[in-house]
């Protein structure tokens, strides 16, 4: 079972929370005469100078086992890489892990604290380090750092902008910032291809649960997304989706557990 939930958990949360943008701190206000698609390229284009952002997400899925829900949040800084990422709620067809789970990716290694996967792999830590060259060796890990790397904004809102029937909404309020709201759909297999090359298996991997995907996205006067909706289908199995933006360009804290509080993966250690 466990192994089926952080499955799950990980679709979820990287399809939904990846699919966003970040910022960049030197964006120019788009101007409100710009076509629904050239806003979006333009948002994809600023993406790339995010330095540092928060994501909270919350994910609500039904498949054929049963309804689930993800929820959490994540921080990221590009320079030097980090990234924190923690789910409050992990529930997935009535089953849920208990303390949610969390992971930290910083320098050249991830630490993972989810209580099952510490039994799973025999360590009495609350914490285990994965060094980055060895995390193909471990399934379950994998998917958390899979998890992590879906936080791609700037990649993800490339995806977005593969949409052909984008349209404005309107004005509306997000959090108290004045925003223009867009509504579309992108097809995954055109939105994949949008990526680079080296992203793409992986997109295409998380994206296989959905068909075409509906997208509501909020972006303020700067050109950067505040707010962004998803929601697929395929097969009777559903996603839905809602992630809120801020803090971009602001220092973020990340830091890697206390050395007592980690635990080393178990040499050897193949749980695929």
């Amino acid at each position: 079972m466990l192994k089926r939930t952080i499955s799950l958990t990980a679709v979820a949360a990287a399809l939904v929370v990846g699919a966003v943008a970040g910022c960049g701190s030197n964006a120019q206000p788009i101007q409100v005469n710009l076509a629904a698609s050239e806003v979006l390229t333009q948002a994809a284009q600023k993406t790339a100078q995010v330095s540092s952002y928060t994501v909270d997400a919350v994910v609500n899925m039904a498949h054929s086992e049963g309804n689930g829900k993800v929820q959490g949040r994540m921080l990221y800084q590009r320079d030097p890489l980090a990234m924190d990422l923690t789910l409050d709620t992990v529930d997935v067809a009535g089953r849920s892990l208990p303390g949610g789970a969390h992971a930290v990716l910083q320098s050249d290694a991830v630490y993972v604290k989810v209580d099952a996967l510490k039994d799973l792999m025999g360590t009495t830590k609350p914490w285990i380090k994965v060094p980055l060259t060895e995390v193909a060796g471990s399934a379950e890990v994998n998917q958390y750092l899979s998890q992590i790397q879906q936080f791609d904004l700037a990649n993800m809102t490339k995806m977005v902008t593969a949409s052909q029937n984008v349209k404005s909404v309107g004005n509306e309020s997000v959090n108290g910032e004045d925003t223009n709201h867009y509504s579309g759909t992108f097809p995954v297999d055109a939105a994949v291809q949008n990526l680079p090359a080296d992203k793409q298996e992986q997109a295409r991997t998380s994206l296989a649960e959905l068909s075409d995907v509906k997208f509501d996205i909020w972006v303020a006067a700067d050109g950067l997304p505040r707010k962004l909706a998803l929601n697929g289908s395929k097969d009777g199995a559903t996603l839905d989706a809602t992630l809120f933006f801020k803090g971009f360009n602001e220092a973020v804290n990340i830091e890697v557990p206390p050395a007592d509080q980690i635990g080393e993966l178990p040499k050897g250690t193949t749980t695929n």
